[in-house]
């Protein structure tokens, strides 16, 4: 099973605040593939490993320009207390990329508890 991080989101993630995100690359998932969502999956240090926060099931995938995020979607991706232009700059920061840029939005369902305390692999 792939791994998707949620480094940014992690406490979003274990609220169940967050159903939607959006990627650079990931263009070939599909509705119905299951991933673990992880805290960190890259940039680990020696010794530290993965935590899981849990399974989620993939509901939609598609490609979008970043700057047509909606307010809906600026909520679904966990942040309701930021703006569009806010999320954009936030995200544009965190991705090395311009607010035009094509990213993979994708819906997702969890299919773990809520509040979960992480598991150590």
């Amino acid at each position: 099973m792939k791994n998707m991080a949620f480094s940014i989101t992690t406490k979003q993630m274990y609220a169940g605040t967050k159903d939607v995100t959006r990627r650079l690359g990931w263009l070939g998932i599909r509705p119905g593939v299951r991933v673990m969502a992880v805290e960190k999956g890259i940039g680990l240090k020696v010794g530290e490993k993965v935590k899981q926060i849990g399974e989620i099931k993939i509901v939609s995938a598609r490609l979008e320009p970043l700057n047509h995020i909606s307010v809906a979607d600026v909520v679904r991706e966990g942040f309701p207390e930021l703006s569009i232009r806010e999320f954009i700059i936030m995200f544009c920061k965190s991705h090395k990329c311009e607010p035009d840029q094509l990213v993979t939005r994708i819906e997702f369902e969890r299919l773990y508890p809520v509040g979960d305390t992480p598991i150590s692999l």
